[in-house]
Formats: structure tokens, sequence, C-alpha cells
């Protein structure tokens, strides 16, 4: 069994001399040189060391700390958990606590004690194994602090993020996306990562409520307001006090009652229909639709002065066509939930049923996949979900997904190495650095993918 390849360990100095004494103290890794900052960028995209030392004095300028502070921050920005350490003279104490505020690791005076530098870096590496192994169990997770949201793709993990970072504050967020990609499932979890989580979410939807009823149902009304008014009864916005209110579908929200609600959003009082007393109500506004507020706003449809006080947080929803791989993660689940909702026992999406979901837009985002999906277990016949179960058929010109990994690495590398060559203008040397690989390794990339320099 072959021993376990050294970890790399990146030392920038210029002075001959204590590269020696470094590297001499350090012979239980991969001791990287460089002796200037272009050398060492071109170590850290090649070997992608997890701790650097550096000089802040490096050449043309060794004099000054200017060329190491512009290496510290070239470092982080291409690597940002990289541990440096930075060497600094005896009495430049300033220029380290700099270091350490743009976001080194640790700093050393010299001269310094090989043993203790040595310390400093073995401890770096053990911060830096710690830091990714949390990275990989949080990337393990999912957002289960938004209502069940079922996702891996990352556009949608940042945007969970950013409903979790919202949620703490009592701005109002408006939610963009097409008819069925989860625009409640949000504000609810929106609501439930919220210090209001303790109180009611109550939605309504502004598009399934004739014009005629709306303003009651949001304002509510007044014993004898009209016609069957038999009871003072409090409105969807009243009903929410100290909690959170939903409004479905804003785009909808007919003139008349958009200047009533932006009334209430700034003076936060209501009036009931037939009422003449106004009720302060403590609630936070969450907002969504499926329509170009900004065009209705031209067309004179939707106010805008009513469009900037709910757009205080905008975001927006990507439909299920743009998220990575979440069409058949989403088809397990629901098959899962559903076979057990009807006493299915255990079903499997067969590999043509995944296929014809996979090449499917699904213009209806994820409740056109949920009713799909809900059809399918009932009419599945057998321990399998077929295709013809699904009720969907593939195009004709569709190709089985390419699932291979040599091949994807393969074509991405090709696209990175043109892309590369493009930059450079067809210099080997830069598009090599650029790539972070050898330049006899980019000949022989290029060799394998018949490009021509």
């Amino acid at each position: 069994m072959s021993a376990e390849k050294p970890r790399p360990l990146l030392i920038v100095e210029d002075d001959p001399a204590l590269q020696k004494q470094i590297r001499w103290a350090f012979d239980q890794y991969e001791v990287l040189l460089a002796d200037d900052r272009e050398s060492a960028l071109v170590q850290i995209r090649r070997n992608a060391p997890a701790v650097v030392t550096m000089d802040l004095g490096l050449p043309p300028d060794a004099d000054s700390v200017s060329e190491g502070f512009a290496l510290l921050q070239q470092i982080l920005e291409l690597a940002p958990d990289t541990k440096v350490i930075v060497l600094t003279g005896q009495n430049d104490q300033a220029n380290a606590l700099r270091a350490v505020a743009l976001g080194a690791y640790d700093f050393f005076a010299k001269p310094f004690e090989p043993e203790i530098l040595a310390l400093t870096v073995e401890r770096a590496f053990r911060v830096y194994d710690l830091q990714q192994e949390n990275h990989r169990l949080r990337a393990m997770q999912q957002p289960d602090a938004l209502g069940g949201l079922i996702t891996r793709d990352p556009a949608m993990l940042k945007l969970c993020r950013t409903v979790e970072k919202v949620a703490g504050s009592n701005a109002t967020v408006l939610f963009l996306g097409e008819s069925g990609t989860g625009k409640e499932v949000l504000a609810r979890g929106l609501h439930g990562s919220s210090a209001r989580r303790d109180e009611r979410f109550v939605a309504i939807n502004c598009a399934a409520i004739p014009e005629n009823l709306l303003e009651s149902e949001l304002f509510g009304y007044e014993k004898g307001a009209f016609t069957g008014a038999v009871k003072t009864t409090p409105g969807k916005i009243e009903t929410a006090h100290g909690g959170t209110l939903f409004l479905d579908e804003i785009g909808d929200l007919p003139m008349p009652l958009q200047a009533k609600l932006l009334r209430f959003l700034q003076e936060r009082v209501i009036e009931r229909v037939g009422g003449r007393s106004e009720i302060p109500v403590d609630v936070r506004i969450v907002c969504a639709t499926h329509q170009d507020l900004k065009a209705l706003i031209k067309e004179g449809r939707f106010r805008e002065d009513l469009y900037y006080r709910l757009a205080e947080i905008v975001i927006e929803i990507p439909p299920l066509r743009d998220r990575l791989g979440d069409v058949s993660l989403l088809s397990h689940a629901f098959v899962k939930r559903f076979a057990v909702e009807n006493n299915r026992g255990s079903l499997l999406l067969r590999e043509d049923a995944l296929r014809v979901i996979e090449t499917h837009a699904w213009p209806g985002n994820v409740r056109e996949l949920e009713n799909c999906l809900k059809r399918a277990v009932i009419m599945s016949e057998g321990g399998h979900i077929t295709a013809e179960d699904i009720g969907l058929e593939l195009p004709a010109d569709s190709e089985p997904p390419i699932l291979d990994l040599r091949q994807i690495r393969d074509e991405a590398e090709r696209r990175a190495i043109l892309a590369a060559l493009g930059r450079s203008n067809g210099n080997v040397v830069k598009a090599a650095e650029m790539l972070g690989v050898s330049r006899p390794t980019l000949y022989d990339l290029m060799h394998r993918f018949g490009l021509k320099q």
C-alpha cells in the first residue's frame, strides 16, 4: 500500500537562504516555492495549497509591502478558505495587524523559531480541514427551515439562505416567479424563520376573490355595512395581527384597493368597510406574483408608489426547468409521499419515466409535476411507474442525459482550454497559468482534444 502523498504547503519568499531554512523545517509537507506574486498565483491555481506562508516584502519592490498585500488579497479571492500566515519584520506590528484584518490566518515576526512556526502551520491545516468538513456537512443538509422545500440546485439553495437572512427583519418581501414555482412555500418558510413564527400566517389570493368582495376580505366589515353583514367581521389583515399576511397574485389587486393597501403600509392602520374608527395592526406583508409589475406600472394597471412599498426585498424564484437535478429529486419525493397516502406500498420510478420527466419543460413548474405524479401513482400497476403512467411523450429529438463523468469532464476541460487560449491570444504559457496547469500538461491536453496551437 503506497504512503499517503504529503500535503502541499506554499512558501512565498524571495530570500534563498530563508527559503532553504523554511523548506528544511517542513520536510513532512510537499513544499512549493515562489519568490514573487506571479509565481505564487501560479502555484495557487495549480496546486490549491491549504496553507501558505508569505513574506510581505516581495519583488519587484521588496522594500515595500504593496506586493505582499496585493498577493494576500488575490489569494483570498481565488481561494477564500486558504490559511495565509504572514511573515513580517520584527517591528512591523501595524502591517501584521493589517494583514490579519484583510483575512490572513496568523502572522510571525522574523527571525522566527521554526518549531513554533511548524506548530502554527499544523494548526492551520487542522482548521482548514474542519472548515472543509463543515462545508461538506452543510451541503448535505436540506434547508429545513423553509417549510419542507426540496432542492439541491445551487441557485435555489442560495435563495433559501437569502430568505433566512431576510426573515429576521420586518422588511416587506416580494416573491417573483412563474406559477407553481413555490412562492407560498417560500413565504411560509420566511414566516417560520422569523420572530413572528408563533403568530398566524394568513394567506389570500388576490386573483381568486371577486373585486366586490376582496375589500371586505382584506379589511373586514362592520355590522350592517352591506346586505348580509349581520355581524362585525375582521378582515385578513386584522386577523394576521402579530404575524404575517401573504398576498398572493398581488398584480391582480384592483386599483381602488391598491390605494387602500398603500395607506395601510404607510400608516399601519385600517378601517373596516362601513366603519369610521382606525384600527392599528402590526403585521408583516409578504407578496407574490407571476406578473411583470414594472410592465403593469407602464400600462397604468399597478401603482408605482405601491410597488416600491412592496418591493423592499425582491426575491426571484427560478422555474423548475432551470433547477439542476431538482425535477428528479422532487419526483422521487412526490412518488414516495403519494404512495403512502394511497396505500400503494413501495413504488419506484422506472428509467423511462425519469427520462420523460427530465425532458419535459414543466410550464406549470412544481405544481404541475406534483399533480402529474399524483395521477401516475394512482393509475400505475405493479411496483413501478413507467413513462406511460406519467402520460408524457419524449420529444422526437431528445437524447438521454450525459451522466458519464469522464465525458462531462473532458468536455468541460476542452471548453476551458479554448477559453483560456482565446483570452491569452494563443499564448500557451499564459493560458497554462490561467488554467493552473503546467505548460507540458496543457500541450498534452491540447493534443488529446485535437486543438492546434
